[in-house]
């Protein structure tokens, strides 16, 4: 099972970070960024739209399950917990 949730939670990260790198090179050549300012910028920015999507997969994931308060906060939390060590364990392999 969790083998299943790690593979779909990196399935769903990577959709959205090739997605993002469009957005993000849009936004790094709106701001006529360049060289080491625009790696930089690229780098923060995919890492941002990441943590969103993981932050929106959980908050689904809670609403599916009928959470409130404090157990749909700390499921959230351990959700993307989770979801930030997935992609870590699967580069360790």
């Amino acid at each position: 099972m969790r083998a299943l949730f790690a593979s779909l939670t990196l399935a769903l990260l990577a959709t959205v970070a090739h997605a993002g790198d469009a957005a993000c090179d849009a936004k790094a050549a709106e701001k006529k960024l360049a060289g080491a300012a625009k790696t930089s910028f690229l780098k923060k920015c995919e890492r941002e739209a990441g943590a969103a999507s993981a932050n929106d997969a959980c908050m689904t994931k809670a609403a599916d399950k009928k959470l409130k308060g404090a157990a749909k906060n700390s499921f959230v939390k351990k959700c993307e917990k989770d979801a930030a060590a997935a992609p870590a364990a699967a580069a360790s392999k």
